[in-house]
């Protein structure tokens, strides 16, 4: 197979797989430049290839680059290569003695030619310019170097898919995108995204959410990575809270808009969400909005998570009125405010296991979206301490309350997990 069929076969496959041609073709011309060195060259000299995609015709030349005594030095009579380092070394950089001092590259023939020598081929040449001397074409290489560029094309093939999908997903990251289900590993589940795989590790997985094999759901995108086999991963989620809030952008055009924002979101998947919603626009009711005609705009949400319960509540600068809507479903009597960020709550008797909620959850999500610890009190008993009454809140760990979780992209710094090789 000639040279004008691989780069027929290589813009096929190319195009085939979205990716660029030429990047590929790169990778080739260094191969054959290095099996040119190899089989023709002599050691030290800088081979460079270049293929004309058109007739399949490869040029070979030798790159020299100008020098001066003041730009390398001279090896001295009698001085080997082992006592100054090889060419390959010396010419890369300055060297420095033991003593720190600084040495010039040495001269090599191979790779270096003097100013005034330049300037017989070209009257204006300068130092540090590179010169090109035209080599005789070859097409005949050993197996080694085939196997070689064999290899080389391949790995083209491969970072340059690699870029093409960081490419494309790069801008997904952060963002909601539908796949289909197609397997399963120890607890993690496949999806296939279209040209890639993308995976949803289990804890990522909503508890208690069945998936099904073809499938089809929206995923958050909560990461773009690569695997262990270097390979991009796409990971995804279904129970992280930004999954909520773009949910809510799709389905409510005044979030979309921005006319209405999201101020915070404490989640358990699976069970229940606390929304906090906010709208310095007169007129625009930031609730009302989200919840939409009859509850169609909250539904929406609500069957993609299998019916989640979300509370959505109007978010305040005061923290009286915002930890008082926090605890909605539950009508508070009076908030207290003290020291340390800590709020007593005082309910009436018969909202006291509402604002407690099952397990604790209500008052927990609560302390999460207000980013207040929260002790719920009867207003019988206010000094008796309720059990599941108490919920300290997520400052420290910025957990769930802070208007920059509903970022586009994760916070730098996100370990995602990675799973077992197969």
């Amino acid at each position: 197979m000639d040279l004008k069929q691989i780069v027929t076969i290589i813009n096929q496959i190319a195009k085939e797989r979205g990716i660029d041609a030429s990047r590929v073709l790169e990778g080739v011309e260094d191969s054959l430049a290095a099996a040119y060195r190899k089989e023709y060259g002599e050691r030290g000299e800088v081979i460079k290839a270049k293929i004309n995609p058109d007739t399949g015709e490869v040029r070979f030349w030798q790159e020299k680059e100008v020098v001066d005594d003041t730009t390398v030095r001279i090896p001295e009579e009698g001085e080997t290569e082992e006592e100054f380092g090889t060419s390959e070394q010396t010419s890369a950089g300055i060297q420095e003695t033991d003593e720190t001092e600084e040495k010039l590259p040495r001269y090599n023939p191979e790779r270096h030619i003097f100013l005034a020598e330049a300037k017989e081929i070209k009257l204006d040449a300068i130092l540090g310019d590179k010169l090109e001397f035209t080599l005789e074409p070859k097409t005949e290489f050993g197996r080694i170097a085939a196997q070689s560029a064999k290899q080389v094309i391949l790995q083209k093939f491969r970072e340059a898919e690699k870029e093409a999908v960081f490419g494309e997903f790069k801008d997904k990251e952060g963002k909601i995108i539908s796949g289909l289900i197609h397997r399963f590993d120890r607890g993690n589940v496949h999806v296939d995204l279209g040209r890639i795989s993308g995976i949803m590790f289990q804890n990522e997985t909503i508890p208690g959410e069945r998936y099904g094999v073809n499938q089809r759901m929206r995923f958050y995108v909560l990461a773009i990575q690569e695997n262990r086999r270097g390979q991009p991963e796409i990971v995804l989620s279904r129970s992280h809270p930004r999954f909520i809030a773009k949910l809510f952008e799709l389905e409510v055009p005044e979030i979309a808009d921005g006319t209405v924002q999201i101020k915070g979101i404490a989640r358990e998947a699976g069970s229940r969400t606390k929304m906090a919603v906010f709208s310095d626009i007169a007129g625009v009711d930031p609730i009302g909005s989200c919840v939409g005609q009859r509850g169609t705009r909250v539904m929406a949400v609500t069957n993609e998570l299998g019916n989640e319960k979300i509370d959505i509540v109007e978010w305040s600068e005061n923290p009286e009125e915002y930890i008082s809507a926090a605890l909605s479903p539950a009508k508070v009597k009076e908030v207290e405010i003290h020291e340390r960020h800590e709020a007593r709550v005082i309910v009436p008797e018969d909202q006291l296991s509402l604002a407690i909620g099952k397990g604790g959850q209500n008052v927990r999500l609560a302390a999460k979206l207000t980013g207040w610890k929260i002790d719920v009190r009867s207003e019988m008993n206010p000094n008796e301490v309720q059990e599941g009454g108490v919920a300290e809140s997520d400052l420290e760990t910025g957990g769930l309350v802070a208007s920059e979780e509903i970022s586009e992209t994760p916070d730098e710094g996100t370990l995602i997990p990675k799973p077992e090789e197969e």
